[in-house]
Order: structure tokens, then C-alpha cells, then sequence
């Protein structure tokens, strides 16, 4: 499996938050922690397993940053990096 980062975004491939987007705040192999600020929210992250993820190549540096540094990130600030995300991929295609 591609090398999993914390801040890095990946797409679900299964379960009922299948097609749906998601930041990794922690990463232990084969599990990754996942959330999206709304319906998986910092307090009560995804548990899923790297098979049923596809990892993009984005990584939020600056969640990244804060994320390694244990420092306070909101799910404002999760939403927001998600956002830019979507509109991104919007743009290139």
C-alpha cells in the first residue's frame, strides 16, 4: 500500500461512507483514523483498514504540520482543507 500520512487525503472504497472523502489524522498499519469535520468528526474518528481506502496524493501541509506537532486543529479547520480539496479536482477536470 502507498505510504499513508497524517494530514493526507484519501477517498473510501467501502462501507457506508463509501465515495466520500476523508483526512487521515493518525495512522497505525492497517488502520487509519479518519475524519471529515461534519459526520466524523476529531472526537470520534473513522477506524478503517488501507485496503478499503484509496490514498490521493494531496497532503494538507499545513494540517500536516499541525498534526505532528499534537497542536489543536478543529473540525472547521477539517472541513475547510476538504473544501479546497473538492474544489480543486473540480478545476483540473
Amino acid at each position: 500500500m502507498d505510504d499513508i500520512k497524517k494530514g493526507q487525503i484519501v477517498f473510501s472504497k467501502a462501507g457506508r461512507d463509501k465515495d466520500q472523502f476523508f483526512i487521515v489524522i493518525d495512522y497505525n498499519q492497517p488502520y487509519a483514523y479518519l475524519v471529515d469535520g461534519a459526520s466524523r468528526r476529531l472526537e470520534n474518528p473513522k477506524k478503517k483498514k488501507e485496503k478499503h481506502i484509496k490514498v490521493t496524493s494531496y497532503i494538507d501541509e499545513d494540517l500536516q504540520e499541525l498534526l505532528e506537532k499534537n497542536s489543536q486543529i478543529t473540525n472547521a479547520d477539517i472541513r475547510k482543507s476538504l473544501s479546497r480539496f473538492i474544489q480543486e479536482a473540480d478545476h483540473k477536470q
